[in-house]
């Protein structure tokens, strides 16, 4: 399943595991949450059968793909913070053309908690695409590349993204 996952997410798919489980009624929260907690607070580990992957693609618009051809031409760096898999959000950065010879990969949310200091500054300059990034992630890249002198732009369309806009030189919402 694995090396499926990663053939999928490799082509820029979004890939969702699809499990099944018997389990008594008592069981079942009365609620009817069967949350993470739920499945993953259960006393036997391996008690969901995996039956399959299903795979979505989610393409980015030309429009966007545009909007950055025309970004590059005027000097700016796209980068691409966002919570997909590694190799899904690398795909994806080839797509919309911010992964290239220069920046050729992605870090991921967990690989930068690892990081210290320096090496966290050193990453933001030589990656365009941060994946499975957390919410602290975002505001660690903002602070990380004005560090490194860069001015920072960032856009967001959720509540978890606004301490980064925040922190930004120039934050953008998006959204109704």
């Amino acid at each position: 399943w694995q090396e499926q996952i990663s053939i999928l997410s490799s082509h820029g798919l979004r890939v969702l595991a699809l499990c099944q489980a018997t389990l008594p009624k008592s069981e079942v929260p009365t609620d009817g949450d069967l949350g993470q907690e739920f499945v993953n607070g259960r006393a036997e580990k391996k008690w969901l059968t995996l039956v399959g992957l299903c795979a979505i693609m989610d393409p980015p618009r030309p429009e966007c793909v545009d909007a950055i051809k025309e970004a590059h031409s005027a000097g700016v760096r796209v980068a691409m913070i966002t919570g997909d898999h590694k190799d899904t959000a690398t795909a994806i950065g080839h797509m919309l053309g911010i992964v290239d010879e220069k920046y050729s990969g992605a870090v991921t949310g967990p690989e930068m908690d690892k990081m210290n200091e320096d090496q966290l500054k050193e990453a933001v300059l030589k990656y365009n695409v941060f994946a499975r990034a957390s919410p602290a992630n975002k505001i660690q890249i903002v602070t990380a590349l004005q560090a490194q002198k860069q001015i920072c732009s960032m856009t967001g369309d959720g509540v978890n993204d606004a301490p980064a806009l925040k922190a930004a030189d120039m934050g953008v919402a998006m959204g109704k």
